[in-house]
């Protein structure tokens, strides 16, 4: 019979408050807010203000409805202390994606930023769960934090932790809950794959908290590192190069669409690049001629990770050093992938039927690990689907060459099936990106009464510059099968994103279907 592991994924923050108390913990902007003694002692206070005047029960969720603030981290630290669930969500979620989530985790408390108190109290009334909403810039909040210490709950390895809801694009958004032991696990495979942290290194937090800016909090926090919230509370690529004057062995997030507005930054050329330890990118693929400039830019400081909510952070990757391997033979096809299997990360590609297919053929990437969620919160339908087979189904379609490596093509609902052939936008942006003159592109599937769909391809151009349907069309032809090139161009001025700068492809198909760009076909005059 298998015992129970103890486990609460806070104990950290006594023992680096011990030996690391009067290093600096959190930051907003260069002014500190608390050094790691204040944030243990203010953590332990939060955690029995939730047991004490509050009244929660051990495994009761508390939902986070807020900017990147300093109190994020301790809310979140109070909550495994106190042996609660927490809650992030996505600060710009309109009120009624918010109360969706509220329902389903039956949250009893919610903490929210100054700019959100308002929307998120008006929901109460109709969440009979929702005893309480604390505004974290009011007074009454800095009460919680300052009564007497709360004992750490005594927790178990599977006690859920953090419910991460997904962005929810098709349908309602699913709650992947990540245990204690999943969120170990995922510290320590940053450790090991990414980078050693120690209490002089620091994280500029510009990409939200509440989902992997905050996951990768984690294992910055546990070795004390200086947590820095930039004054904007957001990604800002003026901001961050002026952070870099101030802060040494820096890491921070960045989706490839804000890696690539770093790259071509004006002052990207002067940029105190040398105190940059890690960058690490992902959520959406990055283009070849994009990340070779970045590269170019940053030096070995790159590090790109594959993962999902599911399994968070934590999938495949491509280490710093494998950006540099200009001597290798395979670099080029390396740097196009996602890299390969994270430590302790099971790896399958396969087919409809979960059978593995061969080297280099595409299929559905699966992943496997300790890191991998229990399941979808109250939903054993969707949790059973995802994890059938003992296997997290990503809804990724890539391959593996004969070394392990990871390429992605696109997520299997972006899939172009034209004349009975499946396209992959990918592989056309891909090439489109070559063209020095375009700054980002998209590629979706358009209604076509013979052939199902037909591809088209969205551009923006660099400020100042001009792309001709013509010349994107002979650059296609030179370099993919002629059935997918893209049969029309749609030029604007930017692309529809997320609030995590992944383009949004279904918008770009909405957009589409209401009529709302003129194409230019190859060889129509503009």
């Amino acid at each position: 019979m298998t015992v129970p592991i103890q486990l609460n994924v806070a104990a950290f923050l006594p023992a680096v408050a011990a030996v690391h108390g009067d290093r600096p913990a959190v930051s907003v902007d260069r002014t500190l807010f608390c050094d790691y003694a204040g944030l243990s002692r203010r953590v332990a206070a939060l955690a029995g203000a939730f047991v004490g005047s509050l009244g929660l029960e051990p495994g009761e969720r508390v939902a986070l409805a807020m900017r990147n603030s300093p109190q994020y981290f301790e809310i979140l630290l109070a909550c495994w202390h106190a042996g609660l669930v927490a809650v992030p969500m996505n600060a710009k979620l309109h009120p009624r994606e918010m109360a969706y989530i509220l329902g389903h985790t039956a949250s009893r408390l919610c903490f929210v930023s100054e700019d959100l108190r308002e929307g998120v109290a008006q929901l109460q009334a109709e969440l009979p769960a929702l005893a309480r909403v604390v505004c974290v810039d009011e007074p009454a909040y800095e009460i919680l934090v300052e009564g007497p210490p709360l004992p750490m709950a005594a927790t178990l390895e599977n006690d859920p932790a953090w419910l991460f809801y997904t962005s929810g694009t098709t349908g309602r958004p699913k709650g992947a809950t990540l245990s204690h032991r999943n969120l170990l696990a995922m510290a320590l495979r940053y450790y090991a794959d990414i980078a050693a942290v120690d209490e002089t290194h620091c994280y500029f937090h510009a990409a939200p908290l509440s989902h992997g800016g905050g996951l990768y909090g984690l294992p910055h926090l546990m070795k004390g590192s200086h947590q820095v919230i930039p004054a904007s509370r957001g990604f800002d690529v003026d901001e961050i190069f002026d952070l870099l004057e101030v802060y040494d062995k820096a890491t921070f997030f960045a989706a490839p669409t804000m890696l690539t507005r770093m790259t071509n930054h004006p002052r990207a050329a002067t940029a105190r690049v040398s105190a940059i330890d890690t960058i690490y990118y992902g959520g959406a693929p990055m283009y070849v001629e994009d990340l070779k400039r970045a590269i170019e830019r940053f030096g070995p400081r790159l590090y790109q990770i594959f993962g999902q909510g599911e399994s968070p952070m934590t999938g495949v990757g491509l280490a710093k050093a494998l950006h540099v391997d200009y001597g290798n033979p395979k670099y080029e096809r390396r740097l196009a992938s996602t890299g390969i299997a994270r430590t302790g990360v099971s790896v399958r590609v396969v087919d409809e039927h979960d059978v593995d297919v061969p080297v280099g053929e595409l299929g559905e990437v699966l992943f496997r690990s300790e890191v991998t969620m229990l399941g979808y919160w109250k939903d054993p339908e969707a949790t059973a689907r995802a994890l059938r087979g003992g296997w997290l189904h990503t809804g990724d379609v890539g391959f593996a060459d004969e070394d392990g490596f990871i390429t992605l093509k696109d997520r299997s609902k972006d899939m172009i099936i034209s004349g009975g052939s499946n396209i992959y936008p990918r592989e056309i942006e891909e090439v489109l990106m070559m063209d020095p003159r375009v700054l980002e592109c998209s590629v979706v599937g358009r209604p076509h009464h013979d052939w199902g769909e037909e591809v088209v391809a969205f551009v923006v151009a660099h400020a100042g510059q001009r792309v001709q349907a013509d010349e994107l069309d002979a650059l296609c032809l030179a370099n993919i099968a002629r059935f997918k090139r893209p049969k029309a161009y749609f030029f604007v001025e930017g692309l529809p994103k997320s609030n995590y700068g992944k383009v949004l492809k279904t918008a770009l198909r909405e957009q589409l279907a209401a009529g709302l760009h003129d194409a230019l076909r190859p060889g129509e005059a503009p």
